[in-house]
């Protein structure tokens, strides 16, 4: 059987499990099955070295999303990065995450042999009753900050806001936060696994407690803490309803519910798709919940059909 081309369709992507201290059956209660019983997150969209996703479909099939950026950028609008930008995840928290903050470019480029930074957005699929996370802090300066992790004052230094579905928070560096137990999201970020650790609730880990990274964290947290907002802008269309969720230096994100056919010319360098709930078919290629594909700069007429919502991100 002959290999289809990029040119009439998209690129299915194998995930990437990962297990982790604070994660559980929330994977695999969305459907993931593959999952583990101590999956935490599922890296949908990445050619990152810590979860580089195996193409599935067309004529790379069983090659790694990094090598398809790197040998055939032309997929990706020729777009100038040295690596492939963006990075999805589904993340299903089953007890609480660190409290953690994410350094900028370029912090990371000078602490981390050349890294990206780590701008992050989370958009909320379900959460149990009550649930919150942390974003920001009550320091009003750095001093305080300092002085507050320093001697251990977390009740006074974190703060709490209550979440539910459908919520969104962009997470930028220098942005104190952290998943709280009970909640399932997508997370769209600048490809990038590097994380400071400010406190972990002196949990071990095969009898030990965790890293933490006290003065990259003091480095890198802005403070006082400002509030990240903007509005979501929505649009209607034959088919399909979008809302903009976020546009900034790094990624735009909207979340799109097609109910029928929805049919669009592509004009971006490349599209990341992550199906969210029901199903249906993009150019002939069933799609149904938890898949996650892209849309090549070489696909330029577009057709979805059926009913679901997707995620859709792009540079």
């Amino acid at each position: 059987m002959e290999r289809q081309s990029y040119s009439n369709e998209v690129i299915l992507l194998q995930p990437v499990f990962k297990d982790a201290i604070w994660g559980g059956d929330l994977l695999k209660n969305f459907g993931y099955e593959q999952a583990g019983d101590n999956a935490g997150e599922c890296w949908g969209i990445s050619a990152h070295k810590s979860g580089d996703c195996t193409i599935l479909n067309g004529e790379f099939a069983g090659e790694k999303l990094s090598w398809c950026y790197e040998n055939h950028r032309e997929l990706f609008g020729n777009i100038e990065n040295d690596v492939f930008p963006l990075l999805v995840k589904i993340i299903g928290a089953q007890q609480d995450l660190s409290i953690q903050v994410h350094p900028n470019d370029a912090y990371a480029a000078e602490h981390e042999n050349g890294s990206l930074g780590k701008t992050e957005c989370w958009y909320i699929l379900d959460c149990k009753e009550d649930a919150s996370i942390v974003i920001g802090h009550n320091a009003k300066d750095k001093k305080e900050l300092a002085d507050m992790i320093n001697q251990g004052r977390w009740n006074e230094l974190i703060r709490v806001v209550p979440i539910k579905k459908g919520d969104f928070f962009q997470i930028n560096p220098g942005c104190l936060h952290a998943i709280k137990g009970g909640t399932l999201l997508i997370e769209t970020q600048q490809s990038s696994d590097i994380t400071y650790r400010v406190y972990d609730y002196d949990r071990l880990q095969n009898g030990k407690p965790r890293q933490l990274h006290l003065k990259q964290s003091i480095d890198c947290i802005e403070a006082p803490h400002v509030d990240y907002n903007q509005e979501r802008i929505v649009n209607n269309y034959p088919g399909m309803s979008s809302e903009r969720l976020v546009k900034c230096p790094f990624y735009t994100l909207e979340r799109w519910e097609i109910d029928g056919k929805y049919s669009f010319e592509n004009d971006k360098p490349f599209i990341n798709a992550s199906v969210i709930d029901g199903s249906g078919m993009i150019n002939g290629q069933k799609i149904g919940k938890g898949e996650h594909f892209i849309i090549p700069a070489t696909l330029k007429q577009c057709n979805i059909e059926g009913k679901l919502t997707v995620m859709i991100s792009y540079c």
